[in-house]
Protein backbone atom coordinates (compact mmCIF):
# COMPACT_ATOMS: atom_id res chain seq x y z
CA UNK A 1 0.00 0.00 0.00
CA UNK A 2 1.22 3.47 -1.24
CA UNK A 3 1.25 6.04 1.50
CA UNK A 4 -0.73 8.57 0.67
CA UNK A 5 -3.29 5.92 0.66
CA UNK A 6 -2.13 4.65 4.43
CA UNK A 7 -2.83 8.12 5.30
CA UNK A 8 -5.59 8.33 4.67
CA UNK A 9 -6.98 4.67 5.45
CA UNK A 10 -4.67 4.15 8.74
CA UNK A 11 -6.25 4.07 12.01
CA UNK A 12 -9.93 4.43 9.89
CA UNK A 13 -12.93 2.01 9.46
CA UNK A 14 -16.63 2.77 9.48
CA UNK A 15 -17.72 2.93 13.18
CA UNK A 16 -19.62 -0.13 14.36
CA UNK A 17 -22.48 1.37 16.32
CA UNK A 18 -23.27 4.08 13.59
CA UNK A 19 -21.66 3.59 10.89
CA UNK A 20 -20.20 6.98 11.04
CA UNK A 21 -16.97 7.57 8.39
CA UNK A 22 -15.43 9.80 10.41
CA UNK A 23 -13.83 8.45 13.98
CA UNK A 24 -15.54 8.93 16.67
CA UNK A 25 -14.32 11.27 19.59
CA UNK A 26 -14.39 8.90 22.78
CA UNK A 27 -13.99 11.55 26.01
CA UNK A 28 -14.49 9.47 28.82
CA UNK A 29 -12.34 8.98 31.24
CA UNK A 30 -12.48 6.08 32.55
CA UNK A 31 -14.65 2.60 31.48
CA UNK A 32 -17.00 -0.03 32.54
CA UNK A 33 -15.73 -3.16 34.38
CA UNK A 34 -17.14 -6.40 34.42
CA UNK A 35 -18.75 -7.32 37.54
CA UNK A 36 -17.73 -10.67 38.64
CA UNK A 37 -13.55 -9.87 38.34
CA UNK A 38 -13.51 -6.24 38.16
CA UNK A 39 -11.00 -6.24 34.54
CA UNK A 40 -11.78 -3.88 31.81
CA UNK A 41 -15.26 -4.90 29.98
CA UNK A 42 -14.18 -3.58 26.84
CA UNK A 43 -10.42 -3.15 27.04
CA UNK A 44 -10.21 -0.01 28.36
CA UNK A 45 -9.92 0.94 31.98
CA UNK A 46 -8.66 4.77 32.41
CA UNK A 47 -7.83 7.37 29.96
CA UNK A 48 -4.28 7.39 30.89
CA UNK A 49 -3.07 4.21 30.38
CA UNK A 50 -5.33 4.22 26.80
CA UNK A 51 -8.54 5.26 24.75
CA UNK A 52 -10.29 4.58 21.78
CA UNK A 53 -9.69 7.77 20.14
CA UNK A 54 -5.56 7.20 21.06
CA UNK A 55 -5.07 3.71 19.57
CA UNK A 56 -6.89 4.85 16.22
CA UNK A 57 -4.36 7.61 16.19
CA UNK A 58 -1.60 4.87 17.00
CA UNK A 59 -2.23 3.14 14.60
CA UNK A 60 -2.24 5.64 11.74
CA UNK A 61 1.06 6.46 13.43
CA UNK A 62 3.15 2.73 13.09
CA UNK A 63 1.50 2.61 9.61
CA UNK A 64 2.83 5.97 8.17
CA UNK A 65 6.03 5.58 9.98
CA UNK A 66 6.43 1.93 9.09
CA UNK A 67 6.52 0.94 12.30
CA UNK A 68 5.59 -1.84 14.79
CA UNK A 69 4.25 0.14 17.46
CA UNK A 70 3.87 3.40 18.05
CA UNK A 71 2.98 5.46 20.92
CA UNK A 72 1.07 9.21 20.92
CA UNK A 73 1.74 11.75 23.61
CA UNK A 74 0.86 15.13 25.10
CA UNK A 75 3.51 16.96 23.60
CA UNK A 76 7.12 16.20 21.24
CA UNK A 77 8.92 17.06 24.78
CA UNK A 78 6.57 14.16 26.72
CA UNK A 79 7.73 12.01 24.26
CA UNK A 80 11.35 12.96 24.24
CA UNK A 81 10.95 13.19 27.92
CA UNK A 82 9.49 9.72 28.05
CA UNK A 83 12.18 7.78 26.04
CA UNK A 84 15.32 9.48 27.69
CA UNK A 85 13.52 8.29 31.03
CA UNK A 86 13.36 4.64 29.96
CA UNK A 87 16.81 4.00 29.02
CA UNK A 88 18.77 2.59 31.98
CA UNK A 89 20.70 4.45 33.79
CA UNK A 90 24.03 3.92 33.46
CA UNK A 91 23.51 4.84 29.70
CA UNK A 92 25.51 7.53 27.56
CA UNK A 93 23.25 9.03 24.73
CA UNK A 94 25.03 11.54 21.53
CA UNK A 95 23.04 14.14 21.08
CA UNK A 96 23.15 16.19 18.03
CA UNK A 97 24.91 19.40 18.39
CA UNK A 98 22.18 21.86 17.00
CA UNK A 99 19.06 20.16 18.52
CA UNK A 100 15.68 21.09 19.54
CA UNK A 101 16.44 24.19 22.15
CA UNK A 102 14.29 21.80 24.58
CA UNK A 103 15.89 19.08 24.14
CA UNK A 104 19.41 20.64 24.75
CA UNK A 105 17.30 21.87 28.09
CA UNK A 106 16.37 18.66 28.59
CA UNK A 107 19.96 17.34 28.49
CA UNK A 108 21.48 19.60 30.13
CA UNK A 109 18.76 20.07 32.98
CA UNK A 110 17.85 16.67 33.77
CA UNK A 111 19.63 13.90 32.10
CA UNK A 112 22.36 13.52 35.27
CA UNK A 113 19.93 13.27 37.76
CA UNK A 114 18.03 10.27 35.76
CA UNK A 115 21.66 8.32 35.89
CA UNK A 116 22.04 9.33 31.79
CA UNK A 117 25.30 10.39 30.42
CA UNK A 118 25.01 12.65 27.33
CA UNK A 119 27.40 14.27 24.85
CA UNK A 120 26.32 16.73 21.79
CA UNK A 121 28.20 16.09 18.33
CA UNK A 122 27.42 16.99 14.98
CA UNK A 123 25.63 14.51 13.22
CA UNK A 124 26.30 15.19 9.85
CA UNK A 125 30.48 14.19 11.01
CA UNK A 126 30.11 10.44 10.81
CA UNK A 127 34.06 10.10 11.48
CA UNK A 128 33.07 12.43 14.71
CA UNK A 129 30.53 10.59 15.47
CA UNK A 130 32.08 7.69 15.70
CA UNK A 131 35.12 9.13 17.91
CA UNK A 132 32.49 9.64 20.88
CA UNK A 133 30.77 6.70 20.88
CA UNK A 134 31.47 4.54 24.21
CA UNK A 135 31.14 1.61 25.83
CA UNK A 136 28.04 3.13 27.66
CA UNK A 137 26.33 4.49 24.85
CA UNK A 138 22.82 3.21 24.32
CA UNK A 139 21.31 6.21 21.85
CA UNK A 140 22.32 7.95 18.95
CA UNK A 141 19.87 10.53 18.47
CA UNK A 142 19.98 12.98 15.23
CA UNK A 143 17.26 15.38 13.78
CA UNK A 144 17.13 15.76 10.39
CA UNK A 145 16.96 18.30 8.79
CA UNK A 146 17.78 19.73 12.24
CA UNK A 147 16.26 23.32 13.85
CA UNK A 148 16.79 26.02 12.39
CA UNK A 149 20.04 25.13 10.12
CA UNK A 150 18.56 22.17 8.22
CA UNK A 151 21.43 20.10 8.37
CA UNK A 152 21.30 17.01 6.80
CA UNK A 153 22.24 13.83 9.31
CA UNK A 154 23.30 10.26 7.11
CA UNK A 155 20.27 8.32 8.50
CA UNK A 156 21.55 5.08 7.14
CA UNK A 157 25.33 5.89 8.32
CA UNK A 158 24.08 6.87 11.84
CA UNK A 159 22.25 3.13 12.37
CA UNK A 160 25.13 1.51 11.08
CA UNK A 161 27.44 3.20 13.28
CA UNK A 162 24.46 2.40 16.17
CA UNK A 163 24.01 -1.20 15.59
CA UNK A 164 27.91 -1.48 16.03
CA UNK A 165 27.75 -0.07 19.47
CA UNK A 166 24.90 -1.93 20.22
CA UNK A 167 22.94 0.97 20.75
CA UNK A 168 19.91 2.39 19.23
CA UNK A 169 19.49 5.28 16.55
CA UNK A 170 16.22 7.54 17.46
CA UNK A 171 15.61 10.05 14.91
CA UNK A 172 13.35 13.68 15.00
CA UNK A 173 11.85 13.62 11.61
CA UNK A 174 9.45 16.39 12.38
CA UNK A 175 10.58 18.61 9.69
CA UNK A 176 10.67 16.16 7.20
CA UNK A 177 7.58 14.07 8.18
CA UNK A 178 6.58 10.51 7.13
CA UNK A 179 5.39 11.74 4.09
CA UNK A 180 8.64 12.38 2.63
CA UNK A 181 11.37 11.09 5.31
CA UNK A 182 10.62 7.39 7.09
CA UNK A 183 13.75 6.62 9.12
CA UNK A 184 12.76 2.92 10.38
CA UNK A 185 13.20 2.36 6.75
CA UNK A 186 16.51 3.39 6.73
CA UNK A 187 17.55 1.64 10.25
CA UNK A 188 16.21 3.77 12.65
CA UNK A 189 15.08 2.41 15.55
CA UNK A 190 12.82 5.30 16.88
CA UNK A 191 11.32 8.34 15.26
CA UNK A 192 10.06 10.96 16.96
CA UNK A 193 7.71 13.47 15.56
CA UNK A 194 6.33 16.49 17.26
CA UNK A 195 2.85 15.93 15.89
CA UNK A 196 1.97 19.57 16.79
CA UNK A 197 3.47 20.68 13.61
CA UNK A 198 2.84 19.24 10.50
CA UNK A 199 0.93 15.77 11.32
CA UNK A 200 -1.56 18.43 12.97
CA UNK A 201 -1.27 20.12 10.13
CA UNK A 202 -3.32 23.53 11.25
CA UNK A 203 -2.10 25.11 14.30
CA UNK A 204 -4.73 23.82 16.70
CA UNK A 205 -3.08 21.05 18.60
CA UNK A 206 -0.87 19.95 20.44
CA UNK A 207 1.08 16.09 20.56
CA UNK A 208 4.14 14.21 20.03
CA UNK A 209 4.43 10.67 19.15
CA UNK A 210 7.52 7.77 18.90
CA UNK A 211 7.46 5.31 16.56
CA UNK A 212 9.30 2.25 17.29
CA UNK A 213 10.87 -0.46 14.68
CA UNK A 214 10.38 -3.05 17.23
CA UNK A 215 7.87 -3.66 19.94
CA UNK A 216 10.85 -4.60 22.48
CA UNK A 217 11.63 -3.58 26.01
CA UNK A 218 12.49 0.02 25.08
CA UNK A 219 8.93 0.55 23.17
CA UNK A 220 6.80 -1.47 26.78
CA UNK A 221 9.80 0.96 29.37
CA UNK A 222 8.42 3.69 27.18
CA UNK A 223 4.63 2.71 27.70
CA UNK A 224 4.91 2.05 31.40
CA UNK A 225 7.09 5.75 31.89
CA UNK A 226 4.03 7.66 30.20
CA UNK A 227 1.54 5.87 31.86
CA UNK A 228 3.15 6.67 35.10
CA UNK A 229 4.16 10.18 34.46
CA UNK A 230 1.26 11.43 32.89
CA UNK A 231 2.49 12.75 29.33
CA UNK A 232 -0.71 11.23 27.04
CA UNK A 233 -2.82 12.52 24.41
CA UNK A 234 -5.99 13.79 24.67
CA UNK A 235 -8.78 12.24 22.85
CA UNK A 236 -9.45 15.36 21.37
CA UNK A 237 -6.43 16.17 20.40
CA UNK A 238 -5.67 12.87 18.70
CA UNK A 239 -8.69 13.33 17.02
CA UNK A 240 -7.50 16.00 15.53
CA UNK A 241 -3.84 14.73 14.40
CA UNK A 242 -6.02 11.46 13.27
CA UNK A 243 -7.67 14.30 10.91
CA UNK A 244 -4.48 15.88 9.86
CA UNK A 245 -2.74 12.39 8.78
CA UNK A 246 -5.50 12.08 6.29
CA UNK A 247 -4.15 15.55 4.23
CA UNK A 248 -0.59 15.19 5.26
CA UNK A 249 0.55 13.88 1.51
CA UNK A 250 -1.26 16.91 -0.25
CA UNK A 251 -0.30 19.33 1.94
CA UNK A 252 3.25 18.31 1.97
CA UNK A 253 3.46 18.47 -1.86
CA UNK A 254 2.45 22.22 -1.37
CA UNK A 255 4.67 23.14 1.16
CA UNK A 256 7.79 22.00 -0.36
CA UNK A 257 7.21 23.72 -3.80
CA UNK A 258 6.73 26.84 -1.76
CA UNK A 259 9.38 26.74 0.43
CA UNK A 260 12.28 25.70 -2.72
CA UNK A 261 10.37 28.72 -4.66
CA UNK A 262 11.66 30.75 -1.26
CA UNK A 263 14.93 29.56 -1.25
CA UNK A 264 15.50 30.00 -4.65
CA UNK A 265 14.50 33.52 -4.66
CA UNK A 266 16.43 34.42 -1.37
CA UNK A 267 19.58 32.47 -2.71
CA UNK A 268 20.24 35.59 -5.03
CA UNK A 269 19.46 38.45 -2.84
CA UNK A 270 21.87 41.18 -2.15
CA UNK A 271 20.92 41.37 1.31
CA UNK A 272 20.36 37.51 1.90
CA UNK A 273 24.27 36.26 2.98
CA UNK A 274 23.27 32.62 3.51
CA UNK A 275 19.93 30.33 2.56
CA UNK A 276 19.53 27.13 4.27
CA UNK A 277 17.46 24.97 2.39
CA UNK A 278 18.57 21.25 1.90
CA UNK A 279 16.69 21.12 -1.55
CA UNK A 280 19.37 23.77 -3.15
CA UNK A 281 22.38 22.21 -4.81
CA UNK A 282 24.72 24.53 -3.03
CA UNK A 283 23.21 23.17 0.13
CA UNK A 284 26.08 20.61 2.38
CA UNK A 285 23.63 17.73 2.94
CA UNK A 286 22.12 18.29 -0.50
CA UNK A 287 23.09 14.66 -1.81
CA UNK A 288 22.45 12.89 1.00
CA UNK A 289 18.65 14.33 1.33
CA UNK A 290 17.98 14.05 -2.55
CA UNK A 291 18.89 9.90 -1.45
CA UNK A 292 16.97 9.81 1.92
CA UNK A 293 13.93 12.50 1.31
CA UNK A 294 11.03 12.01 -1.27
CA UNK A 295 11.22 16.52 -1.92
CA UNK A 296 13.09 18.72 0.66
CA UNK A 297 10.57 19.89 3.28
CA UNK A 298 8.65 23.04 4.18
CA UNK A 299 11.39 25.00 6.17
CA UNK A 300 13.73 27.25 6.02
CA UNK A 301 15.97 29.89 7.12
CA UNK A 302 18.39 32.14 5.70
CA UNK A 303 20.78 34.91 7.55
CA UNK A 304 19.77 39.09 6.73
CA UNK A 305 23.04 40.87 6.33
CA UNK A 306 23.02 43.88 8.62
CA UNK A 307 22.46 41.66 12.18
CA UNK A 308 19.91 41.22 14.63
CA UNK A 309 18.06 44.66 14.03
CA UNK A 310 18.24 44.07 10.25
CA UNK A 311 16.70 40.73 10.33
CA UNK A 312 14.01 41.75 13.04
CA UNK A 313 13.24 44.68 10.85
CA UNK A 314 12.08 42.38 7.58
CA UNK A 315 9.99 40.57 9.91
CA UNK A 316 7.91 43.69 10.70
CA UNK A 317 7.42 44.12 6.83
CA UNK A 318 5.90 41.36 5.92
CA UNK A 319 2.04 40.90 5.29
CA UNK A 320 1.29 37.79 4.23
CA UNK A 321 3.79 35.99 6.91
CA UNK A 322 2.77 35.85 10.29
CA UNK A 323 5.53 36.57 12.78
CA UNK A 324 4.92 33.43 15.58
CA UNK A 325 7.01 30.34 16.89
CA UNK A 326 5.97 26.66 15.75
CA UNK A 327 6.09 25.11 11.94
CA UNK A 328 3.63 22.93 9.58
CA UNK A 329 0.28 24.91 9.63
CA UNK A 330 -1.93 26.19 6.77
CA UNK A 331 -0.34 30.04 6.97
CA UNK A 332 3.26 31.14 6.71
CA UNK A 333 5.33 31.85 9.38
CA UNK A 334 8.07 33.74 10.03
CA UNK A 335 10.63 34.15 13.11
CA UNK A 336 13.45 35.53 14.77
CA UNK A 337 14.88 32.00 16.38
CA UNK A 338 17.19 33.94 18.28
CA UNK A 339 14.07 35.68 20.37
CA UNK A 340 11.73 33.14 20.47
CA UNK A 341 14.83 30.67 21.81
CA UNK A 342 15.63 33.36 24.42
CA UNK A 343 18.52 33.27 26.65
CA UNK A 344 21.33 30.88 26.25
CA UNK A 345 20.29 30.58 22.44
CA UNK A 346 22.71 29.72 20.09
CA UNK A 347 21.04 30.78 17.06
CA UNK A 348 22.69 33.47 14.97
CA UNK A 349 20.87 36.90 15.55
CA UNK A 350 20.68 37.82 12.11
CA UNK A 351 19.02 34.46 11.14
CA UNK A 352 15.25 34.10 10.35
CA UNK A 353 13.21 30.75 10.17
CA UNK A 354 10.31 30.34 7.78
CA UNK A 355 7.65 28.30 7.63
CA UNK A 356 6.02 28.16 4.55
CA UNK A 357 2.47 27.57 4.45
CA UNK A 358 -0.29 26.78 1.59
CA UNK A 359 -0.48 29.88 -0.19
CA UNK A 360 0.33 30.71 -3.42
CA UNK A 361 3.97 30.64 -4.13
CA UNK A 362 4.23 34.16 -5.73
CA UNK A 363 2.48 35.93 -3.12
CA UNK A 364 4.94 34.47 -0.77
CA UNK A 365 7.84 35.25 -2.26
CA UNK A 366 6.68 38.96 -3.64
CA UNK A 367 5.99 39.69 0.16
CA UNK A 368 8.91 38.42 1.72
CA UNK A 369 11.33 40.17 -0.99
CA UNK A 370 9.15 43.56 -0.81
CA UNK A 371 9.91 43.14 3.19
CA UNK A 372 13.94 42.85 2.40
CA UNK A 373 14.03 45.43 -0.45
Amino acid sequence: MRFETKAVHSGAGTDDETGAIAAPIHLSTTFERRAEDGSPSHGFSYIRDGNPTQVRLEEALAAIDSASHALAFASGMAATTCLLQALPAGSHVLLQDESYYGVRALANEYLNRWGVSFDFVAMDDLDAVKASVQTSTRAIWCESPSNPLMRIADVSALARIAHEANAILIADATFATPALQRPIEQGAGVVLHSTTKYLGGHSDVQGGSLAFAQRDGLAEAVEHCRKITGGVASPFNSWLILRGIRSLPARMRVHCENAMALARALATHPRVEAVHYPGLESHAGHAIAAQQMSAFGGMLSFNVRGGREAALAVTAKTKIFTRATSLGGTESLIEHRNSSEGPGSRTAENLLRISAGLEHADDLVEDLLRALD
